[in-house]
């Protein structure tokens, strides 16, 4: 009886022992697949893009699209997170953001990045840009790369420009159709000395002014007009607050994207093909989708608002360039006029 006994409980301590064996067996295989589903995580790479638009102008849906491309060439390692309309940074304070690597990636117009890149002024001149194949030749083809190895702050590397469209004026009180209609009157400008130049030879002032503020300003006629996109004036609902828009295509709005070169530095070579081949094909898609988002939307402005349009004729824009020849030589006494012809009639323009 007590072998009996002792075999049973020999028995039971042998089932015990292999229960706990297999459930501490089962443990160990469930963390292992815990460990590897968060060593998957932890290889998964976040790009933080801020940008100061609304999510429907071109540089808003080009960074969307951006986002999408990437999130498929790479397979879902690495997405991009879209902060728009200044919710991160404003377009003051986004740069410096950026040389801190307190984000990844940002898209400022070239405009606010003269003092970094002198050479740039030459892309302000007013009319230097007249056609959307020249500028689809300068932003996205050989001259492109030229413009962003002018980049020299280690800080920062240059992966591509961005198109809005060409600019156009709005005004709350006189139509702005002769360079003397700008006397006296007060202009939102983005920063940039060319900009600012500008409407100085036109005898108005300037006041710099972060773009999410801009309808305000012109609501409380802290400023009498404003330069920019249709799209912006669109998105913006700029055209609301103004009596007068002036389609003079006297300038042109694009953004250098750019992405903090330390961490580009740390990214798999083959990651940065993939997010290199992104923003190629997402160029050449922005290029087309911003000048038909500025066509579609100058109708529906025309259709649905009050503002007076009008648009610049031949012997005006004329008058308007030739109030604007100081500024032309001031510029090519900075950058050559090699750099300002190259601009004018890039070499792989298709006509």
């Amino acid at each position: 009886m007590t072998k009996y006994i002792g075999f049973c409980l020999t028995i039971l301590l042998l089932l015990l022992g292999f229960y706990f064996y297999q459930n501490n067996l089962d443990n160990e295989r469930q963390t292992l697949s815990y460990d590897d589903e968060q060593e998957g995580l932890e290889k998964q790479i976040t790009i933080h893009f801020s940008h100061v638009v609304a999510e429907n102008t071109p540089k808003g849906l080009a960074a969307q699209k951006f986002a999408e491309l990437v999130s498929e060439k790479t397979n879902g390692q690495v997405q991009v997170h879209i902060f728009q309309n200044g919710i991160l940074y404003s377009d003051d304070d986004e740069y410096e953001a950026l040389q801190r690597g307190d984000i990844e990636m940002i898209a400022p117009s070239f405009s606010k990045m003269i003092d970094t890149v002198p050479e740039w002024k030459v892309l302000d001149l007013p009319f230097i840009f007249n056609r959307n194949s020249q500028v689809e030749a300068v932003l996205a083809g050989q001259t492109s790369d030229h413009l962003l190895s002018m980049i020299k702050d280690k800080k920062v590397k240059g992966l591509s420009f961005w198109s809005n469209g060409f600019k156009q004026m709005t005004s709350d009180g006189t139509p702005l159709l002769e360079p003397e209609h700008f006397r006296g009157q007060t202009f939102r400008v983005m920063p940039g000395p060319v900009i600012e130049e500008q409407f100085r030879l036109l005898n108005a002032r300037t006041v710099v002014m972060p773009f999410t503020e801009v309808y305000q300003g012109l609501g409380t006629r802290e400023i009498d007009g404003q330069e920019n996109t249709i799209s912006n004036i669109y998105s913006k609902r700029l055209y609301r607050v103004q009596k007068h828009l002036t389609i003079s295509n006297h300038g042109y709005l694009a953004y250098a994207v750019m992405v903090n070169q330390k961490f580009w530095n740390g990214l798999p070579e083959d990651i940065q093909e993939k997010i290199q081949e992104a923003m190629r094909e997402t160029t050449l898609w922005n290029m087309k989708e911003a000048a038909k988002m500025n066509e579609l939307q100058l109708q529906d402005i025309k259709e649905n608002s009050t503002i007076q349009m009008y648009r610049l004729t031949e012997q005006q824009k004329k008058e308007w360039l030739q109030t604007f020849q100081p500024l032309y030589r001031e510029v090519e006494e900075e950058v050559g006029r090699d750099l300002i012809e190259l601009i004018q009639s890039p070499p792989d323009e298709e006509r």
